[in-house]
């Protein structure tokens, strides 16, 4: 019952042997090489064989940021890879004798944190993933939401903000632009430039040039009044989608991963205030839990040979 999970990022390549409880049994990296598609392709089939020898092996699931259609199969574009309706299933099937699926990273992190993860115990979980932008993920009555074209839970650019910030999507005001790691780095940015509480911030900055997220994420540690501030008003964004997104999906529970969310609840407190503060018919509506994800880095290769193995029993 193993499967193969992949996970192809902008700069490395993570890949493991996942048992059907999640366990990983062995895994790989290497490096990405993003302006190399065929490359990353040779490398994949590589490490599926490497693992898969020896093994009984049902599936391999491929997960990589960006659009995938409806049938898992084509990668209709990829922003870390340049793949513009890539055929990528039809390409690996033909290269390996066993059956492939291919899955959005965000949507694969989300079923792990379902499956194995902080949100095992519900049947509907809306996941958001905080790095250096934000992704999602939806499971719905059990199921794992992509939506008519494939492309759904796109989270990161839900517009909060009327003519507001311009995000990469071509759009304006969009989560990303509030609710990130890089929005993250720009609001302590602005404090330091504010002096006053922002005094660590700038001290940090003056040292090495600029500020870092493992910078940022050190004061806020520390309990820097500054890094704090920054991390609410990230929070109070993250709250607000949240509360438009309980109007539409009604989840059980928000499940956070990413780098974002090591601060634990000193992001979470934030969200949890703003959410109730602006939750539809608060009093009335059933509130949602919130929770930090629990898979962390594996998540991506655990959520997609899992998806993989349950693709190959249910088609």
């Amino acid at each position: 019952m193993h499967a193969i999970g992949i996970d192809i990022g902008g700069t490395k390549i993570a890949a493991a042997l996942v048992d059907e409880f999640g366990t990983i049994i062995r895994s790989d990296r290497r490096p990405t090489t993003a302006s190399d598609p065929r490359g990353i392709e040779d490398a994949v089939v590589e490490m599926i064989a490497g693992l898969a020898e020896g093994e009984e092996v049902v599936a391999a699931g491929i997960a990589a940021a960006g659009f995938i259609d409806a049938a898992q199969s084509v990668v209709y574009y990829g922003p870390n890879v340049n793949w513009r309706h890539e055929p990528l299933r039809a390409t690996l099937e033909a290269r390996l004798d066993m059956p492939i699926l291919i899955e959005n990273d965000a949507n694969a992190a989300g079923w792990a944190e379902f499956s194995f993860g902080a949100g095992q115990m519900y049947s509907d979980m809306v996941m958001l993933t905080i790095g250096t932008g934000v992704g999602g993920a939806i499971i719905s009555e059990n199921r794992l939401f992509r939506g008519g074209f494939g492309c759904a839970a796109e989270l990161g650019h839900l517009r909060i903000v009327p003519n507001g910030r311009s995000c990469g999507c071509g759009a304006q005001g969009c989560i990303e632009q509030y609710g990130s790691g890089r929005a993250l780095l720009r609001i302590a940015n602005e404090l330091a430039d504010a002096g006053g509480i922002g005094q660590g911030l700038a001290a940090a900055r003056k040292g090495k040039g600029k500020l870092t997220g493992k910078d940022v994420g050190r004061l806020i540690q520390d309990g820097d009044n500054g890094a704090l501030a920054a991390l609410r008003q990230l929070g109070s964004s993250l709250g607000q989608a949240c509360a438009s997104l309980a109007a539409v999906l009604d989840p059980q529970i928000f499940v956070f991963g990413g780098g974002v969310a090591d601060a634990g609840d000193l992001l979470l407190d934030p969200i949890r205030a703003a959410y109730l503060e602006n939750l539809p018919a608060r009093g009335y509506h059933p509130e949602a839990e919130f929770a930090i994800a629990q898979l962390v880095n594996d998540a991506g290769v655990v959520g997609a040979a899992d998806l993989a193995r349950k693709h190959v029993f249910t088609k």
